[in-house]
């Protein structure tokens, strides 16, 4: 008899069978010297004549328009940590081929081999047949300067670990919220974890850069790290900007201590740190029925059913096989879908809290096993591209070529 393998195996198997899960595919046919002659050598040179003179016509005449790279430096791949850009290339082409099944679009892994203090001008220099950069797998606080560096270039730069998950974690508790009947701002909420998708949602919940008429900010929130609670008079905080910015906008009642201290009295605990961090006891120690969102993967920081044993009322965690799956591929498709939909120059913050919205609203009638959209319904990115693209125009992200 023999035995049932496992997903890894099972992953392993797949790619080495289809060397990778992406190719590029021809758009028009080379069948004899006529058509070469369109596609390439000499009738190209007209193409390239129109774009010099106006180099928004890239948008008309090539795959520019409908065209993201996912770039990363490997440094910080799923729960593997800095494998560098060989080991990295898998997610990569998986990320391209969600863009492709979910959204249309045609994405392509850029991987450079480690991180370096240049990165950001490379990324600069390959802009131009892009329409868009997805940064993945970077760690903090690089990431942070690497996408504050490229939002000049004229082309949407969105670091997905960031802002992806932040868009999603928004939407997940607007719906708790009219699961449970909390006001969302009342909450106190504690983030355990201050990486990059720590930081992006303490800033989105806490309106912290953004406009406050965009989104409703929570009564507070406290973040915690490896080392506990981040306030203001820590010692060693001013060495990380990051921090130190979280630092200024949180925690307003100056709690220290480590992240059962924390706990005790809060409505929703947001997980994005390490496995098992979060005990059933800590649970118990929060407001009645309190939201529970453990995205660590592939070990959430406590199981589902542990937690809901414990009191909780909705659970969430990065998984699949559980219900509510917080996972960024229910934003990125469509946030890049409507941001290339209107030739947008970046992604704005009105962009982004729209998408939160329509994939809040999406959910007609949201339940405890059901405050977010399955991730591979294709009717979420039209919902989410449409309310991204109209957020563009009236932010004015939208590019014009009249």
């Amino acid at each position: 008899m023999s035995q049932k393998k496992d997903i890894y195996t099972e992953s392993v198997e797949l790619h080495e069978k289809h060397h990778g899960k992406i190719e590029v595919y021809s758009k028009v046919p080379i069948r004899n010297r006529h058509d070469l002659s369109l596609a390439y050598t000499p009738g190209v040179a007209a193409v390239c004549r129109e774009i010099a003179r106006d180099k928004n016509l890239a948008y008309k005449y090539t795959l520019k328009a409908n065209t993201i790279a996912i770039v990363t430096d490997g440094s910080r791949v799923l729960s593997l940590g800095n494998v560098g850009g060989h080991a990295a290339i898998p997610v990569m082409e998986g990320k391209a081929l969600l863009f492709r099944k979910l959204a249309d679009i045609d994405a392509f892994p850029i991987c450079f081999e480690k991180a370096h203090k240049g990165i950001a001008e490379d990324i600069r220099n390959i802009a131009p047949v892009f329409g868009g950069i997805a940064l993945e797998d970077i760690s903090a606080p690089r990431c942070f300067e690497i996408e504050e560096a490229l939002q000049g270039i004229g082309i949407p730069v969105m670091h997905d670990d960031q802002h992806g998950t932040a868009v999603v974690v928004l939407a997940a508790l607007i719906n708790a919220c009219r699961v449970t009947g909390k006001r969302f701002e009342d909450l106190n909420i504690v983030v355990s974890g201050a990486g990059a998708a720590g930081y992006a949602i303490t800033r989105m919940l806490r309106c912290i850069g953004y406009n406050p008429d965009l989104c409703s900010s929570v009564n507070d929130i406290i973040v915690c790290d490896s080392k506990g609670i981040i306030h203001r008079n820590r010692e060693g905080l001013y060495a990380n900007k990051y921090k130190f910015i979280i630092a200024g906008q949180t925690n307003r009642s100056g709690r220290t201590g480590t992240l059962e201290d924390a706990m005790g009295g809060a409505d929703v605990c947001i997980g994005v740190s390490v496995p098992a961090i979060i005990t059933p006891a800590m649970v118990r120690s929060m407001n009645q029925d309190p939201v529970i969102f453990a995205m660590a993967n592939p070990v959430p920081e406590i199981l589902p059913h542990d937690a809901l044993m414990a009191g909780a009322a909705i659970v969430g965690t990065g998984r699949g096989e559980y219900p509510n799956q917080i996972n960024y591929a229910l934003a990125f498709p469509g946030i890049f879908r409507g941001a290339l939909d209107v030739h947008a120059t970046r992604i704005s913050d009105e962009m982004k809290v729209a998408a939160a919205h329509a994939l809040a609203d999406y959910v007609l009638h949201p339940q405890k096993n059901r405050i977010l959209p399955p991730v591979l319904d294709r009717d979420v990115v039209t919902a989410v591209a449409k309310a991204v693209s109209a957020a563009a125009i009236t932010s004015g992200c939208a590019r014009s070529f009249d």
